[in-house]
Order: structure tokens, then C-alpha cells, then sequence
């Protein structure tokens, strides 16, 4: 006889839902966003492998990445899973809200990369007795990005990722792609927010688009972002045509 699917299911992460029914509160934030509230109500299937969420800002995409790593146990301000340090305490209590549903036997290691925070990370690192870790802060801004990337993305386990790019150069980007790949592969879970259609072209990540409708599933190819880059780059001078040369107020 073969075993149950949650016998043999490795997913840090399998389901993410409401906790004891908990639904949003429409009046107030977090609940007045789509997506928040879509979660609440319908939840959602963790696959193996990359989850983009893509979207504008304020569409709620950040804010379903830090409140799914806290709900993991990971530290809102970002780190490992053994990381805690606060600097000033400004996530939501989305996750007090979640219900996540683990796979059993699966890896319980995690990191969070929140792209505003990462200094007061680095800053928490090197008051570590015996600190090993790279230092951060000497690095350029860019340096930090890469090599917390390079030095943290390499065990299986739940990764959040809160616009990983804002730091990085093309190239840096690409290094990027290759280290999800490499995740991917070893059967990590992904989730990251970003608005970099070079991130989002990972070949085998499955596409969320946030906005006003909640979210949903999508393509590259479908996806807004892409076309307002792919205009853009193709007539720079036509795309900002009614933004340059527009009358003074």
C-alpha cells in the first residue's frame, strides 16, 4: 500500500490559510487589500520550486511575503531562522492571522530577505559572538545584496524574498536567477515579491499577478510589467512623450 500524500509530502510549506476561520476586516489595513483578503478567504497551494508575486506597489505583494515568513517563525526584519533582531517593529498582524500546513519531515530552515531591513540585519550579524559572516557593511550596497545571496541561498528550506532585486545590477540579477534555479532543483520553496521581469522569467516559476483583483495565476508573456518594459525599451522617447513634454501646472 502506498503512504498518504502528507506521509511522504516535503514541502516546508504545503497550504497557506486561515487561521480558525479568521476572514479580513474591509475597513481597515490590512484586510482593505485584495490580495490580503483573498488569501483569507480562499487560501493557497504552496508549490514546490518559485512563486513570483508581481504587481504595482501597494498592491499587497510585500506585505503576503512578510507575513508568510513570520508565520514560518522567521524574524519580520529578515535572517535565517535562527535570527532575531528588531530595530523598529512596523509588519503587520497578517500573520497571526495564517494557518500554514507543513509537509511532513520537512526541512525547517528558512530565510527571509526584506530589502529595507537588511542593514539593521547586518548590524545584528557582527554583534554575534564569533561572527563568520561576511561584513556587510564594508561591501556597496550592491556587494551586501550578492554575497547575503551567494552565502544564504544554498540549503533546502523556505525562502521569502521581499524584492531581492532593488539592489542588484543586470548581471547581479542574473547571478540571482541562477542561485532560484539552483534552489528549485534541490526542492526549496521560493516566494518573492519582485518587480523585475528579468527575475520573473525564471523558466518553471509559477506567476502571481496582485492587484486590485486579489491575485492570479499568469504568464511572463501576460503579465503588465512586461509590457510596459517592452514598450518602454522599444521607443523610450515615445513612452515618456506625455510625461516629459508635458505642460507646467
Amino acid at each position: 500500500m502506498s503512504n498518504p500524500e502528507w506521509l511522504i509530502d516535503q514541502r516546508p510549506i504545503r497550504r497557506i490559510g486561515a487561521r480558525d476561520g479568521k476572514t479580513a476586516d474591509p475597513r481597515s489595513w490590512p484586510g482593505s487589500v485584495p490580495a490580503v483578503a483573498q488569501l483569507l478567504r480562499d487560501g493557497l497551494e504552496l508549490p514546490r520550486g518559485v512563486t513570483f508575486l508581481v504587481g504595482e506597489n501597494g498592491s499587497g505583494k510585500s506585505t503576503l511575503v512578510e507575513a508568510i515568513a513570520t508565520a514560518y517563525g522567521l524574524d519580520p526584519e529578515g535572517g535565517t531562522t535562527h535570527s532575531r533582531h528588531s530595530t523598529r517593529a512596523s509588519e503587520s498582524s497578517l500573520h497571526e492571522s495564517l494557518h500554514l500546513t507543513r509537509g511532513a519531515g520537512a526541512s525547517r530552515w528558512g530565510f527571509f530577505l526584506r530589502a529595507e531591513s537588511m542593514h539593521g540585519y547586518y548590524t545584528f550579524l557582527e554583534g554575534l559572538p564569533n561572527n563568520v559572516a561576511p561584513r556587510y557593511h564594508e561591501m556597496s550596497h550592491g556587494e551586501s545584496f550578492l554575497t547575503l545571496i551567494q552565502t544564504n541561498l544554498d540549503s533546502p528550506g523556505l525562502y521569502c524574498l521581499d524584492e531581492p532585486e532593488a539592489a542588484l545590477s543586470f548581471t547581479s540579477i542574473l547571478v540571482l536567477v541562477g542561485a532560484l534555479h539552483d534552489l528549485a532543483q534541490a526542492g526549496s520553496q521560493v516566494v518573492c515579491a519582485t518587480h523585475s521581469p528579468v527575475l520573473a522569467a525564471l523558466p518553471g516559476a509559477r506567476i502571481l499577478e496582485v492587484g486590485d483583483w486579489g491575485y492570479r495565476e499568469s504568464t511572463w508573456d501576460d503579465l503588465e510589467l512586461v509590457y510596459h518594459w517592452r514598450s518602454y525599451l522599444s521607443d523610450p522617447e515615445r513612452y515618456l512623450h506625455h510625461i516629459i513634454d508635458a505642460p507646467s501646472a
